[in-house]
Order: C-alpha cells, then sequence, then structure tokens
C-alpha cells in the first residue's frame, strides 16, 4: 500500500491586511473618522464638524432634487486671448485643470429644483484651477443671472474661489463689473438672490457677485476675504487677529448674514424662498429658521 502525502493547504497573502483601511484623521481635530462615515455625513466631521471641500457634483446632488438638475451654456469654452505664458502656457493650464476636475471650466450653471421650487444654480469648482473667474466662468454666470432675470427666477449662486484669473488679465477683471451690473438688473425686478460662500471665497469673485446677495450664507469655519491672510500680514506688516477672515468673525461684523451647516443648507434655502417668494404676509409670520449657534 502507498504511502501519499497530503499536500497542506497554505493561505497566500498578498499584502499585510490593513485594519486602519478607509479611516481619516481630520485636518482639524485630529480624530480617526471612517470615510464612509464622512460621507454620509455631507463630507462634515462627525467630531469637530470641519466642513471639507466636496466636488460640484456632490453640492448639486445635495441642494437639488434628484435629477432635476440641467447644465447649461456648456458652448462657452475657454480661449486664450493673451497667449499667456509664465513657467507653463495657459493652454496647457487649461488642458491640466481639466484633466484633474474631469469638468470643462471653473463653474457649473443651469436649472434645478429646490424642494419642486424652480431655481437658477451656478456652483463654482476649485479643484479647476482654483475656482478661478475667468472670461468663461463671468460669461456662463451673467447669462444664468440674465435667464433668470427674464424667467423671473431665484437664483443661487454656490462660491468657492481663489479670486480672478491670472492668466486672462484685465479679460478676468471685467468679470466683476459684468457680473454686478447683471446683478443690478436683476435685482431691479425685485428677484430674490442667495448667495452661498464656502470655503474659500478670495479675491475678484468676493468683490463681486459673491458679497452682492440678498441674504449671505456661508459655511462654518470659511475663509472669506479679498486677500488671504498670508497677503494682508506682509502688505501691513503686522500679524492678523485669530481667526479674522472666517465666517464666524465676519458674522459678527456684519458682512454675512447668517451661517449654515452644509446638511441643513437645502433646508434653509428652501426656508428664504418660501419666505421671499412664495409666503404671504400671514404665512411669513409661521415660519422659522434658526441657524445654528455659533461656538
Amino acid at each position: 500500500m502507498g504511502i501519499f502525502f497530503r499536500k497542506p493547504k497554505i493561505k497566500v497573502r498578498s499584502g499585510k491586511k490593513d485594519r486602519f483601511r478607509g479611516w481619516i484623521k481630520c485636518v482639524q481635530c485630529h480624530e480617526l473618522v471612517h470615510a464612509n462615515e464622512l460621507r454620509q455625513q455631507y463630507h462634515c466631521c462627525p467630531k469637530c464638524s470641519h466642513h471639507y471641500r466636496i466636488s460640484v457634483q456632490e453640492r448639486i446632488e445635495q441642494l437639488c432634487d434628484a435629477g432635476s438638475f440641467q447644465e447649461k451654456f456648456t458652448t462657452l469654452q475657454p480661449a486664450d486671448p493673451l497667449e499667456f505664458q509664465d513657467i507653463d502656457s495657459y493652454k496647457n493650464r487649461i488642458k491640466e485643470a481639466r484633466k484633474k476636475s474631469q469638468r470643462d471650466e471653473a463653474v457649473c450653471a443651469g436649472l434645478g429644483m429646490i424642494f419642486s421650487r424652480p431655481i437658477a444654480l451656478a456652483v463654482l469648482d476649485f479643484t479647476y484651477m482654483g475656482g478661478s473667474m475667468g472670461s468663461v466662468v463671468g460669461e456662463r454666470i451673467t447669462r444664468l443671472i440674465e435667464h433668470a432675470t427674464c424667467q423671473r427666477m431665484p437664483l443661487v449662486i454656490v462660491s468657492a474661489s481663489g479670486g480672478a484669473r491670472m492668466q486672462e488679465s484685465i479679460f478676468s477683471l471685467m468679470q466683476m463689473a459684468k457680473t454686478a451690473a447683471a446683478l443690478k438688473k436683476f435685482r431691479t425686478q425685485g428677484l430674490l438672490y442667495l448667495s452661498v460662500l464656502t470655503d474659500p471665497t478670495t479675491g475678484g469673485v468676493t468683490a463681486s457677485f459673491a458679497s452682492l446677495g440678498d441674504i449671505n450664507i456661508a459655511e462654518p469655519g470659511a475663509l472669506i476675504a479679498f486677500a488671504g491672510p498670508r497677503v494682508v500680514q506682509q502688505t501691513i506688516g503686522e500679524q492678523l487677529p485669530e481667526n479674522a477672515q472666517q465666517a464666524e468673525v465676519l458674522l459678527e461684523k456684519g458682512m454675512i448674514d447668517c451661517i449654515v451647516p452644509r446638511k441643513n443648507l437645502k433646508s434653509a434655502l428652501s426656508f428664504f424662498l418660501q419666505f421671499f417668494v412664495d409666503a404671504s404676509p400671514k404665512k411669513r409670520a409661521s415660519l422659522s429658521f434658526v441657524p445654528t449657534p455659533i461656538h
């Protein structure tokens, strides 16, 4: 009778098992948070409520009713009128920005619905060249404002920007005047503009349409300024007070009207739409909105 040896079954691991896979260390409170939990909390830390930046698509999905948003003005595409060149050409920078953000420009403008209420909505994309405002960004926003004026629709713009796009020089700076002029005509029609300022909102965007809302709403902890703290400190030669350009301080100084956590933002926008657009004077008295207290 032959002798048979059974070959032992050996479990082969492709690599060391990582028990901490999916965990993220919060940049604010330094606590460990799982990525799934972070997504469920609208990309806000469940421990300290730090608001992380989110993509344009995530912002639209959060604010608009499912399947209601339709992007407009996509035929407007960036050009290189000055043939700008620094350490790289502007054309190459545009290609890199498109690859990084998977979008064709730093703004997405279109029409959607918030709890079945039609709105005109624009969302700036910080991953596309820092959400900088070039001629196409300004033109898309201007056309959206003009469309909202003609159709008598409320307007919502969510800002996240480093300011004007230096590669377009004067073409970029003129967008400040153009968007502000369009908003002036919009306002003469008695229409509602809600401006949402997220981290960061700076430069020419802050100095134009982002600060011109009938109601200026900020996310907690958002940096809101014309020039960033480092630039200001270098200019004046003094240290700025702690958190001088954050939303909480600007609320105390009257630059913004309220601070709304991301999870409550859609409900807050809906409240303002009801209060200023839909509700009669008697019904307004029954509506209530209380922003989250500032700690």
